[in-house]
C-alpha cells in the first residue's frame, strides 16, 4: 500500500469536492436558522501534502457566501510559524501600572457585525509543537485563549499532515483530539476536475491529469525528492502557463521544479498535442475539422473546447456549434465534454438546457451521461 493510500483509522474519508459539501451544508444550515457557530464543533482535516486541504477551506467560504447572503473573513494562521506566546498575546500593564493585561493578537480581530462569517482556519497544526497544541485546546473546545474570546460568528478548521506521510508533525495529544471533528482528506480525480474547469485550470493540465490520472498525486514519503506532483504543484504548474508564458517547452526548468523533472518530462511532451488542435475559434464559429482518432489529442481536445466554453458562456451560437462538433466524437469523448461543459459553473446546465441541440444530444446520449448503456 503507497503512502497516498494510508487511511487514519475510524474517521470518515472524504474528496475535496464532497467534504466542501458536507461541510458547506452543516455550516449554511446553522447560519440560515440564526445558531451560533460555536455549537459547531471544531473540524480537523487530515491528509497528505499537497492533497487540497487549505483549497478545500477556501471552497467552503465560497459556499458560505453563495448560500447565506453573508460575507466571509479568513484568516489563515500557520501553526507551525507560531509560539504559545504568539496566541496569546503580548503583557503590559493597565492603566493604572497594577496588573499584567494581554494585548490581542491581530488574528483575533475579527468582525462581529451580522453580515459576517469569519473561519478561522488553523493550518499545520499537527506541524506545532506540542506546547502550541496545547494552546489550541482553549481555541478549539472553549474558543479562548488567554483572556481573548472568539466572536460567536467564527468557525474553526484545523488542519494538519498524517505522521505516516513523515512531513514534520507531532503526535496530536487525545486530550485535543477528543475536541475536533475529524475528516480524511484524499484525492479524487473526478472531484478535482470539477473543481479545476470551475477554477480556470489551464486546459494542457486538465487534459493531460484526464489522460494520465495517476499523475494528478505523485506524494510518495519514502522518496527523498523534493519536487513531486500534487494537486497544490499542478494548480501552480496552471498558474505559470496562465500568468507567466502559455508555451511550457519556454518555462520547462520552471514547470520541472514544481512537479519534479519525470512527470514535467511527461507533461511538456503531451503538450505538443495542443499544436495539432484545430482553431478553437472556428469549432464554436461552425467551421469542423476532422476529429483526432488518437485517445491523447481527444483529450486535449476536449479540454481545449471547455476552456474556450467557459471564457464565452453566453455565446449560444458558439456553444450550439460545439455540441453538433461533439456528435461527431466517439460516444465516451462526447460524454466527456459535456459533462466539462456542466462543470464549467454552478446552474451552467440550466444555460445548456436551452440550447435544442444540447437537449438532443441528451436525448440520444443521456444514459451515458448517467453511467447507464
Amino acid at each position: 500500500m503507497s503512502n497516498t493510500d494510508v487511511k487514519i483509522s475510524n474517521i470518515p474519508v472524504k474528496d475535496v469536492g464532497s467534504l466542501v459539501e458536507a461541510l458547506s451544508s452543516a455550516y449554511c444550515s446553522m447560519i440560515n436558522n440564526g445558531c451560533s457557530m460555536k455549537l459547531m464543533p471544531s473540524v480537523m482535516l487530515w491528509g497528505a501534502p499537497g492533497v487540497g486541504k487549505s483549497q478545500a477551506v477556501r471552497q467552503i467560504a465560497k459556499e458560505i457566501e453563495a448560500n447565506t447572503g453573508k460575507r466571509t473573513a479568513v484568516t489563515d494562521v500557520r501553526l507551525l510559524l507560531f509560539n504559545p506566546i504568539d496566541l496569546r498575546g503580548i503583557p503590559t500593564s493597565n492603566a493604572d501600572k497594577t496588573l499584567a493585561v494581554w494585548l490581542k493578537p491581530q488574528i483575533f480581530q475579527m468582525d462581529e457585525s451580522d453580515d459576517v462569517i469569519n473561519l478561522l482556519f488553523l493550518d499545520e497544526i499537527s506541524a506545532a509543537p506540542q506546547s502550541v497544541q496545547a494552546a489550541a485546546y482553549q481555541i478549539t473546545l472553549d474558543r479562548v485563549v488567554g483572556e481573548h474570546k472568539l466572536p460567536d460568528n467564527c468557525i474553526v478548521i484545523a488542519a494538519g499532515n498524517r505522521i505516516t506521510d513523515k512531513s514534520v508533525a507531532f503526535k496530536m495529544p487525545k486530550a485535543l483530539a477528543n475536541r475536533l471533528l475529524h475528516l480524511e482528506v484524499q484525492v479524487n480525480f473526478d472531484s478535482w476536475k470539477s473543481w479545476a474547469i470551475s477554477a480556470g485550470v489551464h486546459p494542457s493540465v486538465v487534459s493531460y491529469l484526464s489522460f494520465r490520472q495517476t499523475a494528478l498525486m505523485c506524494f510518495d514519503s519514502s522518496s527523498e525528492e523534493l519536487a513531486f506532483a500534487t494537486p497544490r504543484s499542478w494548480e501552480m504548474v496552471s498558474n505559470l502557463l496562465n500568468n507567466v508564458n502559455g508555451d511550457a517547452w519556454k518555462i520547462s526548468s520552471l514547470i520541472y521544479g514544481l512537479i519534479g523533472m519525470s512527470a514535467g518530462i511527461e507533461f511538456i511532451s503531451w503538450c505538443k498535442c495542443y499544436e495539432k488542435l484545430p482553431s478553437m475559434e472556428d469549432v464554436f464559429s461552425g467551421r469542423f475539422y476532422e476529429v483526432p482518432k488518437e485517445p491523447d489529442e481527444l483529450y486535449a481536445l476536449t479540454s481545449a473546447m471547455t476552456k474556450y466554453a467557459s471564457e464565452h458562456k453566453d455565446d449560444v451560437e458558439g456553444l450550439r456549434n460545439s455540441i453538433l462538433y461533439a456528435n461527431l466524437f466517439p460516444p465516451d469523448f462526447s460524454v466527456m465534454l459535456m459533462k466539462d461543459y456542466m462543470s464549467i459553473e454552478k446552474n451552467f446546465t440550466q444555460t445548456l438546457l436551452r440550447i435544442p441541440e444540447f437537449s438532443r444530444w441528451m436525448q440520444t446520449k443521456g444514459a451515458l451521461l448517467n453511467g447507464t448503456f
